[in-house]
């Protein structure tokens, strides 16, 4: 049995079992790594010292009756997510070698549960690109098509889950950072509603936007890291006050797809896409409608917008978040400037790659006098109609079917000279992430190169548990399992 290849629930029960330890699987998925991860660049810092202390106490707390509900589980971060003494850079030259002194929230919560850390993964930088081509630190690459890549911005994430050099990854999704990978690298990822999971300690993109949630094998998989990490923050004033639901029940639950009302928006089939994207997601509705849900076609009329008005509100957001990286409190100096004004130009030039300056003059120049009402205005209002899309939607339907992406896993430098193109790739995940509903991509078939195919479903506010129990329906349907 290759330890490496398991998902989270098996892995839990061999630890339980006692056939096998903590320390036994955190080796073999730091030797993967180490064997792997030099053609991947999956990973941009791994902490093995740190990672077998925490398999030894984990072997202890198995045997002393106090193993939490990731005891044992080697897991992996997104660069994103602060971990405090271990290097977290964004993917960005301008946080090279900065340890944070703290845990973000998830993170806390993931090690309170038990989690091992195996370390921190590569992605675009901070967070800005659909395919992990953007990260200071090179590109991640796809596990198992050759000259494709693994997604964006998680790809690191999703690349580890998918070659098996971590059981699960926390990720974070702005307009689709978590969804579009996993659709891509043929894993299950999960964007929760916003403020459903603490973004205390997140390095921030797109404040209005950003979202932590998991990567993982299954549904029940990335249920159980949801159960971990979701759940009320004081740290966070976005975060709602409410606990996380039973989730992993969810996945379960004997009713599966029957009884659900689907809609499926014709917004999201829209000419140019992959013949085989369409076809694989409309094989995935008839048979979820096969298995007993109803389903119906319905409008999300504002769809068309969607793109143009993320890459308007992420980059006003990014801009003014991005204004704190200016030499003296992060990163290095670029030089001895004879000014302050110098010393700011200089490391900012030197510190940001080219996506990032790029969307720090976008919404730089959006938020400026006389431009403001013209265009981040506007695109707010935008964001207010594709919301309201959502509500009318869910009037009438259970939760939504649609593509995760227009195309499977593109190829390297297919779209890094063409932006509004690379933007495009993100065209189905923006719509949710602007409304602020949960969404996830779980596989749905492939096209003729072998490349995954990710289906997306989207639920009503705080309807995780919703979401997950068609995403488990739709996984014992998929297997030719009773639904």
């Amino acid at each position: 049995m290759e330890l490496t290849s398991l998902d989270v629930r098996t892995i839990l029960g061999l630890l339980e079992s006692g056939e096998a330890s903590s320390v036994e699987l955190t080796r073999a998925y730091l030797a993967a790594i180490e064997r792997l991860d030099p053609r991947l660049n999956a990973f941009l810092a791994v902490t093995p010292e740190r990672a077998l202390e925490r398999a030894a106490a984990a072997d202890v707390a198995w045997r002393e009756g106090e193993a939490g509900p990731l005891c044992g589980v080697p897991v992996s971060l997104k660069d994103m997510l602060l971990t405090r003494g271990v290097p977290t850079t964004a993917g960005s030259r301008i946080l090279a070698g900065w340890a944070p002194p703290y845990d973000a929230t998830a993170v806390a919560r993931l090690e309170a549960a038990g989690a091992v850390v195996l370390g921190k993964t590569n992605q675009d930088e901070f967070g800005m690109g659909s395919s992990s081509e953007n990260s200071a630190y090179g590109p991640v690459r796809h596990p198992t098509l050759p000259g494709r890549v693994p997604g964006g911005s998680s790809g690191g994430a999703a690349a580890a889950v998918a070659a098996g050099l971590s059981a699960a990854a926390l990720g974070t999704d702005t307009g689709g950072s978590v969804r579009q990978p996993a659709a891509f690298t043929g894993l299950v990822g999960v964007k929760p509603t916003y403020g459903r999971v603490s973004r205390h300690g997140v390095v921030a993109y797109g404040s209005s936007l950003d979202q932590v949630g998991p990567i993982a094998r299954t549904a029940w998989d990335a249920a159980r890291l949801l159960e971990v990490i979701a759940g009320h923050d004081p740290a966070d004033s976005t975060c709602w006050p409410a606990p996380p639901g039973a989730y992993c029940a969810a996945v379960e639950a004997p009713e599966g797809a029957r009884g659900l009302t689907l809609g499926v928006p014709r917004e999201f089939f829209v000419a140019g896409m992959e013949p085989a994207v369409e076809e694989s997601v409309r094989a995935a509705v008839a048979r979820l409608e096969e298995a007993g849900a109803r389903v119906r076609p319905i409008r999300l009329p504002h769809t068309e917008y969607a793109v143009a008005a993320y890459y308007l509100i992420a980059t006003a957001e990014a801009s003014s978040n991005l204004a704190r990286y200016d030499g003296v409190r992060f990163g290095p100096r670029g030089g001895d400037g004879e000014t302050l004004l110098e010393l700011y130009q200089r490391s900012r030039a030197e510190g940001f790659g080219a996506e990032v300056k790029r969307r720090i003059l976008l919404g730089t120049f959006v938020l400026s006098a006389g431009y403001y009402e013209a265009y981040y205005l506007k695109a707010q209002k935008v964001r207010s109609l594709i919301r309201r899309d959502f509500e009318l939607a869910f009037e009438e339907v259970d939760a939504i079917l649609a593509p995760t992406a227009p195309t499977t896993a593109f190829r390297m430098g297919e779209k890094t000279g063409d932006p509004l193109t690379m933007y495009l790739a993100d065209i189905f995940t923006v719509s949710p992430s602007l409304a602020g509903v949960p969404a996830l991509s779980t596989p749905c078939g492939a096209d003729a190169e072998g490349a995954p195919v990710g289906l997306q479903m989207i639920a009503p506010w705080f309807e995780e548990e919703r979401l997950l129990r068609l995403a488990g329906a739709w996984e014992r349907v998929r297997d030719g399992g009773a639904p």
